[in-house]
């Protein structure tokens, strides 16, 4: 007898949240390592209950080079928060 898996991704509901915030809100951080930086949402992710905040949350990445001869480049971006 084969009994379907209880923890994988395609079990769980993927009920969506109504986000109390949408695109365009301006918004403030009231805790964690960015607490009172005030910005604008970029992008809300309801699946995730996470939104991404302009200047909130900045986190670096390191990109190897493409090609021969090309220098790597470090980027930053915005990551999303739990709201």
């Amino acid at each position: 007898m084969i009994t379907p898996k209880t923890n994988t991704k395609a079990n769980k509901s993927t009920k969506r949240q109504k986000m109390h915030v949408k695109k365009g809100d301006t918004v403030q951080v009231i805790s964690g390592r960015d607490k009172g930086k005030v910005g604008e949402v970029l992008r809300t992710l309801p699946a995730l209950s996470k939104v991404v905040v302009k200047g909130v949350n900045i986190k670096t990445k390191h990109v190897k080079p493409q090609q021969e001869g090309e220098s790597g480049q470090i980027t930053t971006f915005e990551a999303p928060v739990i709201t």
